[in-house]
């Protein structure tokens, strides 16, 4: 019997990049799993801002989970975090413990194809993506490969943000006594792709005061004025000093990006 997978995100308000999720691995996936809190990672209230009812072509295979309470600390956004990743993975009962539990970002797509007769050879395995920043076709070289989605059997899966923080592939290196470095990891290289920020910068803005980088919040990084010349300017939020690429969308990009480009662009350059 072939082991079902299920994608796994939380979710903020990104249903414009669900969109393009649902669309590229609808044809690959068991199940998606969609969970929203009624409270961002700083503990303010917020609205549910997933639209089931605009993904009427998808809606068969989206279980949605609402984390409707306050977080038990709110002092520490991190933790918020975990405990809304961890939230997930506690209703997930029904998957059966030798099911795939596939954890991204929203935006953190992985290859479909690696999907096709998935088999994880190690107790966890990293998808490793190509970075792209503002637009669809901006690459970040500087942050390519990202270690972006994170897969495990439901059965070794005890933290789904254990397995985001901690299952790095840099563990691979330590030597074999660091016991306390997770070495059981399969890593798939072309991995997919990680569209970071590819939205307005009002957007942008909103999504930096509240995640959980609480540093990147300041009026120096999260003002729109000042990401939308940054946009312009292709360079990096954060003062990094990275300069993005422009590259043609090909054969390497998702096939529906490929087919939608009208759809998209505006998120093209």
């Amino acid at each position: 019997m072939k082991n079902k997978i299920y994608d796994c995100v939380t979710f903020f308000d990104e249903n414009f990049q669900l969109d393009l999720r649902f669309n590229i691995l609808y044809d690959y996936v068991d199940r998606f799993i969609i969970c929203e809190s009624k409270f961002d990672h700083r503990g303010q209230s917020k609205n549910l801002n997933f639209k089931i009812d605009q993904f009427s072509n998808f809606k068969d295979k989206i279980d949605y989970i609402i984390l409707d309470h306050q977080f038990p600390n709110i002092s520490n956004p991190w933790e918020t975090q975990a405990y809304q990743r961890d939230y997930m993975l506690k209703n997930l009962k029904y998957v059966n413990d030798n099911d795939y539990i596939f954890f991204s970002d929203p935006d953190e797509i992985p290859r479909p194809e690696i999907l096709i007769n998935f088999n994880l050879k190690k107790k966890y395995g990293i998808f490793l993506q190509d970075c792209f920043n503002y637009k669809f076709n901006l690459f970040n070289p500087h942050e390519s490969p990202w270690e972006g989605t994170r897969v495990a059997r439901k059965k070794n899966l005890k933290s789904i943000d254990f397995m985001r923080q901690k299952v790095k592939s840099k563990n691979l290196n330590y030597n074999f006594l660091r016991i306390d470095k997770e070495k059981s990891i399969e890593i798939f290289k072309n991995g997919g792709w990680h569209f970071n920020n590819v939205m307005k910068p009002n957007e942008i803005s909103k999504k930096l005061k509240t995640f959980a980088h609480k540093e990147f919040s300041k009026k120096e990084f999260s003002s729109p004025e000042i990401i939308e010349k940054k946009i312009s300017k292709k360079i990096d939020l954060f003062d990094r000093g990275h300069k993005y690429e422009v590259i043609n969308i090909d054969d390497s990009f998702p096939k529906f990006l490929q087919n939608n480009f009208d759809k998209y662009k505006d998120y093209i350059l």
